[in-house]
């Protein structure tokens, strides 16, 4: 609990089971009432792995549903479980579970009512191991979202991420993709909603069993995300009216 608020950590696995025993053992369960994680299909131990640590809420989808697809699954689960304060954390160890004190505690004080994790604030992008083409390509996507939406995140591509209950609940996720542009559609139905999202310096960290997408999935995924901007300034206007922020 934070300031009486249940708080839940969600983990969306795939091919985890060599990173998830250092991302669970970092999560500060003074905070932190439940862990729930959701396997999407993976074809290692990433279910057995959890269930040796103890992880009690486990899914597991038998069919790869995608990215987007397997965090419907964990939302849907953290609301069933009534969760106050929701925060999505990938368990390849490619985002600091140290950072979970400072997002509960920003939502549990109602500062704000999501917090995402930034790898570009600061410097650290391109010294903790961001290739180039990606962080040019997360500038420039950023950049342009930020125009189209009238906003000024400093990133739109990261996967670390806190929300408040009322905000998750708020927020018709399900019509959302199941592919990696989900994040971004989300973020769409955010700003829509009215809510405000903070930032926090998140250190950056690639190795070599963190997840990526290769260079065509991100070429797709650069399509998607400025379709999803243009899409949201659309409607703004009265133009169209995108099913996504209905």
């Amino acid at each position: 609990m934070y300031n009486g608020k249940k708080a839940v950590v969600v983990l969306p696995a795939y091919r985890a089971a060599l990173t998830l025993e250092r991302t669970f053992r970092e999560i500060p369960f003074d905070l932190i009432d439940e862990v729930i994680l959701v396997d999407d299909a993976s074809p290692d131990n990433t279910v057995e792995e959890a269930r040796r640590l103890g992880i009690r809420h486990i899914i597991r989808h038998e069919k790869n549903r995608g990215y987007g697809g397997n965090q419907k699954s964990c939302y849907g689960k953290a609301l069933e479980l009534n969760a106050d304060i929701v925060v999505m954390l990938h368990p390849d160890y490619q985002y600091t579970p140290k950072l979970i004190t400072a997002m509960v505690s920003l939502i549990g004080n109602e500062l704000y009512p999501v917090v995402f994790g930034s790898r570009i604030l600061g410097k650290g992008a391109l010294k903790g191991g961001m290739p180039l083409y990606k962080y040019v390509a997360n500038r420039f996507l950023t950049f342009t979202q930020n125009v189209l939406m009238n906003q000024k995140l400093s990133e739109y591509h990261t996967g670390y991420r806190a929300f408040s209950g009322e905000v998750l609940r708020s927020l018709d996720f399900t019509h959302n993709s199941d592919d990696f542009i989900f994040d971004n559609e989300m973020i769409a139905q955010i700003f829509y909603k009215g809510h405000e999202i903070a930032e926090v310096t998140c250190p950056t960290k690639y190795f070599e069993e963190a997840s990526s997408i290769n260079f065509r999935r991100s070429s797709i995924y650069g399509l998607g995300v400025l379709k999803v901007s243009l899409f949201y300034r659309l409607t703004k206007w009265g133009l169209m009216n995108w099913k996504v922020l209905k």
